[in-house]
């Protein structure tokens, strides 16, 4: 099937272009060009479908030892209808049976070749407890020889495994096996010291988990986590909700790194839904005012879209539209070596597109052959 969808601006990838036509034929794109006099414009931005590698829950559920294939099935449709072309469920510090329950549903959803599914991040339990944030510390430990195995067995079967933990709580030789057998490890929930993360770096590690948040903070002599990713160190996800991290603070890292920092929503079973309160691990999370928290003021994960996240650092940290919208799409996709596939509107890529009103807000997402909000028109 051949279609043709033509904007008053479009982010290729690159640049944002006045009046020009995607190409689509069978769900991928074959040419970029400027429209034609006939063909009616939308009103808008049209702009790459982003990709979110850490999403905790959707649509009324978390990740959690009850996951099945069912449920990473709703989780991704959840998710693109946010604008996310591809998500990695992440499942926060739990039980190694609740492990293992939703690695065997992600191994099960990458064989159903289910739309929307990257693969899965899990986040802890290897963490250090100084640094748990709203984990449970309870669940926390150190890694075992047996835990890495599985681990190990997990990267090799799944499309993609992000693993975060804290130096601390693995050795540089785990590290470098959970590296070599496929998995994205990212440093995270961790008070190591700038040495110990270059460490963890150079053997394997090639990300860090929500910038700024559960890590050592930058001082001028004890540069922690958070300067060892400033001066350059892998990748990083930042949740951009003006909540997790002040304004300020994402200008510096984000003059500090001109690429490597991507966009994450750390989204919990609230997105999509109208919930005001939920549970994590016999605990209430509750929804106020864009922000959400244990009984005791925690932070709990965000209340956040990606789409929100892009507007937010054009708005409130003064980023340029184009980096602003890479962040949720081009840099997430080079660090998973999905380049490929998203993050430009280019021939070859998958047509999947957001269109963005003129403050960023998600108006409507393409995905395959159709919109799925049909109702905007």
């Amino acid at each position: 099937m051949h279609q043709v969808i033509a904007a008053r601006r479009l982010f290729d990838g690159n640049r944002i272009l006045a009046d020009h036509a995607v190409e689509i034929e069978d769900g991928r794109i074959r040419a970029l060009r400027p429209a034609r006099p006939e063909e009616a414009l939308l009103e808008g931005l049209l702009a790459p479908a982003f990709l979110d590698l850490q999403v905790n829950g959707g649509g009324g559920a978390m990740v959690d030892g009850t996951t099945d294939l069912a449920a990473l099935r709703h989780l991704c449709a959840t998710h693109r209808r946010l604008g996310a072309a591809g998500i990695l469920p992440t499942l926060i510090t739990d039980t190694p049976q609740a492990t293992a329950q939703v690695v065997a549903a992600g191994i099960a959803a990458a064989q159903a070749d289910v739309p929307g599914f990257l693969g899965l991040h899990l986040e802890g339990p290897h963490l250090d407890p100084r640094r748990k944030g709203a984990h449970d510390p309870a669940l926390i430990r150190p890694m075992g020889q047996d835990d890495l195995a599985r681990l190990c067995e997990a990267a090799r079967r799944l499309p993609a495994l992000m693993v975060t933990l804290a130096p601390e709580a693995a050795t540089p030789a785990q590290i470098a096996a959970l590296s070599q057998a496929g998995a994205i490890v990212s440093l995270g929930h961790s008070d190591c010291d700038l040495d110990t993360a270059r460490a963890a770096f150079a053997a394997g590690a090639r990300c860090a988990t929500h910038l700024f948040n559960a890590m050592s903070q930058m001082g001028h002599r004890q540069p922690g986590l958070v300067g060892a990713v400033l001066a350059g160190e892998g990748h990083a996800g930042l949740i951009a909700d003006g909540i997790h991290v002040h304004p300020a603070a994402m200008r510096v890292a984000l003059a500090a790194r001109d690429s490597g920092i991507f966009l994450v929503t750390d989204c919990m079973a609230f997105a999509g839904t109208e919930l005001t309160e939920m549970p994590l691990n016999g605990r209430r999370v509750l929804r106020h005012d864009g922000r959400l928290t244990l009984e005791d003021g925690t932070l709990a994960g965000a209340d956040l879209t990606l789409a929100e996240a892009v507007g937010n650092l054009v708005r409130l940290v003064g980023l340029a539209p184009e980096r602003a919208l890479a962040m949720a799409s081009a840099e997430p996709a080079r660090l998973l070596g999905q380049d490929h596939r998203f993050g430009r509107l280019a021939p070859g890529h998958a047509a999947q597109m957001v269109l963005l009103d003129g403050d960023y807000r998600l108006l409507d997402v393409w995905s395959g052959e159709g919109w799925l909000n049909p109702a905007r028109d």
